[in-house]
């Protein structure tokens, strides 16, 4: 017997090289995906005037936005692709696909002909480089949240896909340093001529980076033994027939999913429309409250996953759930009022520690709820679904409330995105002890009954 296999809780086949290997290859992909995302939301008002005609910059923006919003619909779709790939050939494959999807789409938005080249050709080529970017990322969740959580050593598991939100964090981070800095050392003219294909540009390197280093990942011990197990043309793995057998775990995931998606979704991205548009902050006061929370919340993530390690995952959850259904209206509204840099960043902190009680560990939870054979696909989909419905809306919502003069109605709306979720984190049993593959069947029978765990390898 292997000396990582005769560990109780190091995943057969991972040194601890390889586990740090595992680390960093398995999350950078989210940084990557998400200052794409970022990007192009943050860019927008400097390029769309090089794909659409006119003289309505409101209608320019608009078209760009529906391009964006393109992408949250091709997520369910990519999360059923890749989260099939993940399953049927390995998450180290499905992983090295979702990157490459990446860096092809950062470079035709980097390359595309403007519609003084080539008339509305340029529109296709960004249409068509986010149907990229929506499949990517679609997949990329669950590919990276199957392989950290198998990857890590199984009292780990919780500290290993913490770093998944970490990466996502860094990942809006480095596109808001990115758009500073360019907005500091080039004029509007500069923007809005050529200035705004630079970050694209830049993300197709940062994806060229990971490709590589994604290639020297090692395939998680799970998949492998189960890749042996049911090897052949009749495989079941991966196929919506095997998740249709875990269908009750499937709703879990969209029940858990709902509340953080729209807490992380209120919190992050809408935050700094939310400071200037209602509680009038300035533009440059707003940005830099998000960025320090932002910063803060990813170091917070890997202490609350190594907590979830020792506790259990349902404490956790069951806080953020409390937390967000009773918390989010008296903190927005204290927001509303903030118009200076600390009490604005104060409230943010606040929201986001509760927040952090389920992105920290979220991914860690997805995966243990499902067998080796179906488990990225069981995350993938149903994740994409909730978060196509309720994340990527949260903001339009937001807005659509605040259009109708009824701003206040939207934090009741997440007060009961969040409530939901709290039934269910409640009704729901404890991830924490979940046995991912044979070996550590095994190694629990080996140690005893007092050692038996929450749920046997199906």
């Amino acid at each position: 017997m292997s000396s990582s296999a005769a560990v109780p809780g190091t995943p057969p086949g991972h040194s601890p090289g390889s586990r740090r290997l595992a680390l960093v290859g398995g999350s950078l992909g989210n940084l990557v995906e998400w200052y794409d995302w970022f990007v192009y939301a943050s860019f927008a008002i400097y390029f769309a005037d090089s794909f659409f005609p006119g003289d309505d910059p409101t209608t320019k923006l608009l078209n760009t936005a529906g391009i964006f919003a393109v992408g949250f619909l091709m997520r369910p779709v990519g999360g059923w692709i890749l989260g099939r790939a993940a399953d049927r050939h390995g998450r180290k494959s499905a992983l090295t696909l979702t990157v490459t999807l990446m860096s092809v789409a950062a470079l035709l938005i980097a390359l595309a002909p403007t519609y003084g080249r080539a008339g509305y050709l340029g529109a296709v080529v960004l249409l068509l480089a986010r149907l990229l970017q929506g499949l990517s990322i679609g997949g990329e969740y669950a590919a990276s949240a199957t392989y950290l959580t198998e990857a890590s050593a199984r009292n780990r598991r919780g500290l290993g896909s913490s770093f998944q939100y970490v990466s996502m964090t860094c990942g809006q981070l480095l596109g808001l340093a990115v758009l500073i800095t360019l907005q500091h050392t080039l004029t509007t003219a500069q923007l809005e001529s050529w200035g705004w294909r630079i970050p694209f540009a830049l993300g197709a390197l940062f994806s060229l980076l990971v490709y590589w280093l994604r290639r020297r990942l090692t395939e998680t011990a799970a998949f492998t033994e189960e890749s042996g197990a049911d090897a052949g043309p009749d495989s079941a793995r991966g196929t919506l027939a095997a998740l249709w057998q875990h269908r009750r775990e499937a709703g879990l995931v969209m029940a858990l999913t709902l509340g953080g998606t729209v807490a992380y979704y209120t919190y992050t991205t809408y935050l700094t429309k939310y400071l200037i548009g209602s509680a009038g902050m300035a533009k440059s006061t707003a940005t830099l409250v998000s960025f320090t929370a932002l910063a803060a919340f990813a170091l917070l993530q890997p202490l609350a996953g190594a907590l979830s390690d020792r506790i259990g995952r349902r404490p956790l959850l069951i806080t953020f759930a409390v937390g967000c259904t009773v918390g989010t209206y008296p903190i927005m509204t204290a927001l509303g009022s903030a118009s200076s840099y600390w009490p604005a960043l104060g409230l943010s902190l606040l929201a986001l520690v509760i927040v952090t009680g389920y992105t920290s560990i979220n991914a860690a939870v997805k995966a243990e709820l499902f067998p080796t054979r179906v488990r990225a696909l069981g995350v993938a989909l149903p994740y994409a679904i909730a978060n196509a419905l309720f994340g990527g809306t949260a903001e339009y919502v937001a807005l659509w409330f605040k259009d109708g003069g009824h701003e206040k109605l939207f934090f009741w709306y997440v007060s009961g995105c969040a409530l939901v979720s709290l039934v269910t984190y409640v009704l729901m049993r404890d991830t924490r002890d979940a046995t991912l593959s044979r070996a550590e069947a095994a190694t629990d029978a080996d140690t005893g009954p007092d050692r038996a765990r929450t749920r046997a390898v199906r």
